[in-house]
């Protein structure tokens, strides 16, 4: 695969589609332990993203920086900057445009959760989108034949998990034992990202 604003803008914009098909489910799930805005935050945040036109970029870097300011900006809540840091994090670490192999991007999603931890302190178990991001990018390292597929499916997983976990962070943890029996938005919407991932990157 040769990296390029294109690659990534290919990503993102069906990362877009995603969210946008999933925005009822979202809502939903923010409804019962959150804001009840999660997806209408996403779904802005994702247009404004997939609105970018990958061609007015010099290299996958600067575009996805403009990506993590433009998520940032628009999202909206605690999800714009987490989902931004993981952005800033991940164009820092990404090679120069050209081959690009699994190495390369274990070590620019590696750096991307980085950030999510950095800036979220949280950690695996706490009922965040860490929950199906950090599984995600072990699961991508194991697989050589498939691994951005086994980052979504792992993600997925990671999300299912979260649905008996008592949130520790955010503002679902407000809820207390109630905040069990749902899954959690952002491990989800995180999620539909690896999802992405897997159909365009694969």
């Amino acid at each position: 695969m040769e990296l390029s604003p294109q690659i990534l803008g290919g990503w993102l914009e069906a990362f877009a589609t995603e969210v946008a098909e999933n925005e009822p489910l979202l809502t939903d799930l923010d409804r019962q332990i959150g804001d009840a805005d999660h997806g209408a935050n996403m779904v802005r945040g994702t247009k404004a993203v997939a609105a970018l036109d990958p061609a007015d970029f010099a290299d996958a870097r600067s575009y996805a920086k403009k990506v993590a300011m433009t998520l940032i900006s628009t999202v909206g809540g605690a999800s714009g900057p987490l989902y931004g840091t993981f952005f800033l994090r991940l164009a820092a670490a990404l090679p120069d445009d050209g081959p690009i192999g699994q190495t390369d991007w274990l070590q620019a999603l590696r750096a991307g959760v980085q950030g999510v931890l950095d800036r979220g302190k949280a950690n695996p178990g706490d009922k965040t989108m860490l929950d199906a991001l950090v599984p995600a990018v072990d699961a991508f390292e194991k697989d050589p034949d498939h691994p951005w597929q086994s980052a979504a499916d792992t993600a997925a997983a990671g999300r299912d998990a979260t649905v008996p976990m008592v949130a520790r962070k955010g503002r679902a943890s407000y809820l207390g034992q109630r905040s069990a029996g749902v899954a959690d938005p952002g491990a989800t919407s995180a999620t539909l990202l690896l999802v992405a991932a897997a159909r365009t990157l694969a």
